[in-house]
């Protein structure tokens, strides 16, 4: 089990199932997101600190530059993954930090089965992509909601148009 790179926070997929394990194995509560979190927002922050108020420690499923690319397009992610990966790590609210390739984070959160699931409030149990893995694993969800008018998108435009 290898933790590597920015404060120790920046871990392997392959690594992240035994860390969970063993911390939850001690009693310690585990909450889980997934996100682009390219450039980094006040509503990101606030959203990784309510993440990280549910549980004892946070993981946080970050996609990939190609993963992001798939889901944004050509021109995005603004920041490379690891850039992206350090300012999440440089986070007190942020324990692990994982780097994950797929469009869906759905294989790994059923690998890594954490105790509770965020995602934004623009979700419900209804609409839930990961929801199949939520039900299978028997996974607390909790939405939390967005800043009103805080988004990487909104920050791009207005860069745009300045």
């Amino acid at each position: 089990m290898v933790v590597r790179d920015f404060m120790g926070k920046l871990v392997e997929k392959e690594d992240i199932v035994d860390i969970v394990r063993q911390l939850q194995n001690d009693g310690n509560k585990i909450v889980l997101t997934n996100g682009c979190f390219d450039i980094l927002h006040v509503g990101h922050v606030r959203y990784l600190q309510k993440t990280k108020s549910f549980g004892d420690y946070s993981v946080i499923l970050l996609n990939s530059d190609n993963s992001v690319k798939q889901l944004k397009g050509k021109s995005r992610p603004i920041n490379s993954e690891y850039d992206r990966a350090e300012v999440l790590c440089a986070l007190e609210c942020v324990n692990f930090v994982v780097i994950f390739d797929e469009k869906s984070p759905k294989n790994l959160i059923d690998e890594i089965k954490p105790d509770i699931y965020t995602k934004g409030a623009d979700y419900n149990m209804e609409n839930l992509p990961e929801i199949d893995v939520i039900k299978k694993n028997n996974i607390e969800v909790k939405f939390i909601d967005f800043v009103e008018g805080k988004s990487t998108t909104g920050t791009i435009d207005k860069m745009k148009n300045t």
